[in-house]
């Protein structure tokens, strides 16, 4: 990890493939600051180089059809 970078956990609703895996990988990379994202199905832990807000990053899921989980 980077220094100054952050680690952020989410659990993602609507996952079920590696299809999906993907697509949310993709998702969350395209958000500003993130560095790296690793994405199982239903969790992923990004790495950012700031504070990420739920909204944006429930946003760029909502886009690809997932949403986080409350």
């Amino acid at each position: 990890m980077l220094s100054g970078a952050m680690k952020i956990e989410y659990d993602i609703k609507g996952m079920s493939c590696q299809h999906c895996v993907r697509t949310v990988k993709s998702a969350l990379e395209k958000i500003a600051g993130v560095t790296s994202a690793e994405v199982t199905v239903g969790h992923a832990s990004v790495e950012s180089s700031r504070d990420l807000s739920r909204d944006e990053v429930d946003k760029a899921l909502d886009d690809e059809g997932f949403r986080l989980a409350n």
